[in-house]
């Protein structure tokens, strides 16, 4: 027989924790009660390793109407118009089982949205796997991309862009991380369940044993050789069922029908119940067996903590439940009402009139675990830092820059991003692929850019300059299609919290991306923290991905990457560093090295390129624009012409003093980005770039068919060739096997 000091081990619970459960009770937990407890205070939705040092990020604004803490952070993009901007997770289920795991990803993210009164137009994603090639790297990238197009598919929201990394570290523990953009349409709601007497409205698809145990088994702990064993902890989503959901959500909110809404995700009805009763300081009896059941015989625990999919958790008035129930009808959708909010502050479960649980709020959420856990630099990091990184000259130059195109890191993800559907609401400004997406919010000017970055490589090699490295570039991205950056979500990707090297990378990257923020006037509406991304002890590197927000005023100013006529200048904003090669693509195609020290970034002069880039391009002035990071002025300037067609001659030789080409070509160095315009618009852009302090120069001219670098050219065709053809051969090949 499993007793409960047995009992709370299998669901995640230390004995520490165990025995403040029992002195937060004054008594023995009920079996429901322990199962409530795991889920909320797991990792996964108590953050208690990482809530202490989150409190320091910047998280306010003239323009945040809604910080962390909700479904989904508020922004104010023009006046009166706001969007929902919010990045999440799906690490550990898109392991398991890659297809359902991304798809669940990209239906809870689109739910968060919705709770917030939102409307979702857009997705992004930011994806991370071993190196490409082998049988189990092609399963997980062919399962997640099928999940996540099935879904944002389905569901009609488009997938408009992101970006998709290659590396040894995530092998074992991909990264799936999915962003989401919506535009408040009529109310602005939040998850609270205020007013006594009001009724708890469940609605949505039924509740099964699908992810019982996902917030507090599968994502609160890495993985081993047992890990086949975690697969029924991945729920399973249904994108139909996810559309008729959005819709009779947004409707009860245009009806104002809802006094508050949260959607059901990691931890089940618990999570949703627990928050929004102890944001409105109020309390909540619930009947589970009212809960609409698709399995039978269910357990009062798992019905609690059960985290089938697409779900949703409201609260009404109770002269108003007859239209909600209506409404929920109209779009066939299941409705029940479960229970009622009271003043009594405690979370009371109630099955065939036996309570099974009675639990003071405040001990799920605010009384849940908060750990100050050991930090400690790691002390192979000075000699990894002091190590040859491998930046230096090629034998053959012209055959190192087909190279680092080849690279998968570098080389065109068409393959990937062809299966979304990028156009459904016809508001996004051209194809993936950019730096951004750009997209006009319905009938208005007003668009908006948004972009998704995450230099694990560089936040291995030194934490804080590669958070630093990660908020400037998203910026950076956005700042290149026109926008002025304005907010961030991010999701920090992290091994195990226990071990002290990963904790002093986790405070260092929150750090950096504090910093960062602050010097861009960027603040941190919201995100995540995945821990325990490691499987037998083997950690990916700490990659923490930015989600930027930008903002146009007119959508006509926005920027593309494309050359666009022959005879246009080249020009290139921002300084070289010949010894910013550290980490870079160029080491680790030419070379197998990740070593020495990442770029340094100088804050200010980063911010001012933002702002140079935001005033060039309002007023018209720029053709085309590209920042310039992974794989340096080699792999930019040849994106350019890839993307119109249209080759460059150019001359290198002095943007990097005292360096070799080679350095000129791949050196990482960040604040920088290409840009084309016409021949008389060169002097406003200096004087433009002077007055915000900015390098410029120019460095050479768009037209013909060849990519001419001076000392050697390549052609257009064989160019384009070798990146578009890359990947699907290796993914080809790898299928043959």
């Amino acid at each position: 027989m499993t007793t409960a000091l047995s009992l709370h081990r299998e669901l995640g619970l230390t004995d520490e924790e165990f025995q403040q459960i029992r002195s937060e009770l004054q008594r023995e937990p009920t079996h429901a009660e322990l199962a409530m407890f795991s889920v909320m205070w797991s990792e996964h939705c108590s953050y208690k390793s990482s809530r202490l040092h989150l409190k320091k990020m910047p998280s306010t604004g003239d323009r945040i109407l809604v910080g962390p803490g909700e479904g989904a952070g508020i922004v104010e993009v023009a006046p009166g118009v706001a969007v929902a901007w919010k990045a999440e997770s799906h690490n550990h289920p898109s392991f398991v089982e890659p297809f359902n795991g991304a798809a669940t990803g990209v239906g809870g993210i689109i739910r968060d949205i919705v709770s917030m009164g939102a409307r979702p137009i857009a997705l992004m994603d930011s994806l991370r796997f071993g190196e490409l090639g082998d049988a189990p790297t092609r399963f997980l990238v062919d399962g997640v991309a099928r999940g996540i197009s099935s879904y944002g598919n389905s569901i009609g929201v488009p997938t408009v862009g992101g970006e998709t990394g290659f590396e040894d570290c995530y092998a074992d523990n991909p990264l799936v991380n999915v962003a989401c953009l919506g535009i408040v349409e009529y109310k602005l709601m939040q998850g609270r369940a205020s007013g006594a007497g009001n009724k708890v409205l469940l609605f949505g698809a039924s509740t099964g044993r699908d992810g019982i145990g996902g917030a507090s088994v599968l994502a609160s702990a890495g993985f081993d050789e047992g890990s086949d064993d975690k697969r029924p902890s991945v729920q399973v989503g249904d994108p139909f069922s996810g559309k008729l959901l959005i819709e009779a959500s947004l409707e009860l909110i245009r009806r104002d029908l809802l006094v508050g809404i949260q959607d059901l995700g990691a931890g089940g009805i618990t999570c949703p119940a627990s928050e929004m009763a102890d944001k409105a300081g109020s309390g909540m009896h619930l009947h589970a067996d009212h809960v609409h059941l698709r399995q039978q015989a269910m357990e009062p625990f798992e019905i609690m903590i059960s985290e089938s999919q697409e779900r949703m958790l409201a609260v009404v008035e109770p002269h108003l439940v007859t239209d909600a129930l209506a409404v929920c009808a109209h779009w066939g959708v299941s409705a029940e009402v479960i229970g009622e909010v009271t003043a009594t502050g405690k979370l009371e479960v109630e099955m065939q009139g036996e309570t099974v649980a009675d639990i003071p709020v405040g001990a799920l959420t605010e009384q849940a675990p908060l750990l100050d856990r050991n930090r400690r630099r790691p002390e192979w990091l000075d000699e990894l830092q002091k190590s040859p990184h491998g930046g230096g000259p090629p034998d053959d130059l012209a055959a190192a820059v087909m190279s680092v195109l080849a690279s998968p890191a570098i080389a065109s993800k068409r393959w990937l991003w062809r299966q979304y559907d990028h156009m459904i609401f016809l508001g996004t400004i051209g194809p993936p692929g950019g730096d951004a997406a750009v997209i006009r919010l319905p009938d208005r000017e007003t668009a908006v850019a948004i972009s998704t970055d995450g230099p694990g490589r560089f936040c291995y090699l030194d934490p804080y300059q590669g958070a630093l490295l990660a908020v400037a570039e998203a910026a950076r991205n956005v700042a290149a299609v026109g926008a002025l950056p304005v907010a961030i979500t991010n999701c920090l990707n992290f091994g195990n919290p226990e071990d002290p090297a990963v904790m002093w990378q986790f405070t260092e990257v929150v750090r950096g991306i504090s910093d960062a923020c602050a010097a861009f006037s960027t603040p941190v509406t919201g995100g995540n923290v995945s821990f325990y991304n490691e499987t037998a002890g083997r950690a990916v590197f700490p990659t923490p991905v930015i989600g930027m927000l930008g903002v146009l005023e007119s959508f006509h100013s926005a920027v593309g990457t494309a050359f666009g006529r022959d005879g246009h200048q080249i020009v290139m904003f921002g300084s070289t560093d010949p010894g910013d090669l550290g980490g870079s693509e160029y080491a680790k195609v030419m070379f197998g090295v990740v070593a020495g020290r990442p770029p340094k970034l100088d804050l200010e002069g980063e911010h001012n390129l933002h702002l140079l880039l935001h005033r060039a391009a309002d007023a018209g002035l720029l053709v085309s624009c590209h920042d310039l990071s992974q794989g340096g002025a080699a792999v930019a300037l040849a994106e350019c012409a890839l993307a119109g067609h249209r080759g460059f001659s150019v001359d290198l030789s002095d943007i990097s003093p005292g360096g070799e080409l080679h350095a000129a070509l791949f050196s990482e160095s960040p604040s920088r980005v290409i840009a084309s315009c016409p021949e008389h618009h060169v002097e406003d852009l200096v004087q433009l770039a002077a007055e915000y302090r900015v390098p410029v120069r120019v460095i050479g001219v768009v037209g013909g068919g060849t990519l001419d670098f001076g000392p050697f050219a390549l052609m257009l065709d064989d160019v384009e060739r070798v990146f578009e053809d890359t990947l699907p051969q290796i993914l080809s090949a790898s299928m043959d096997r």
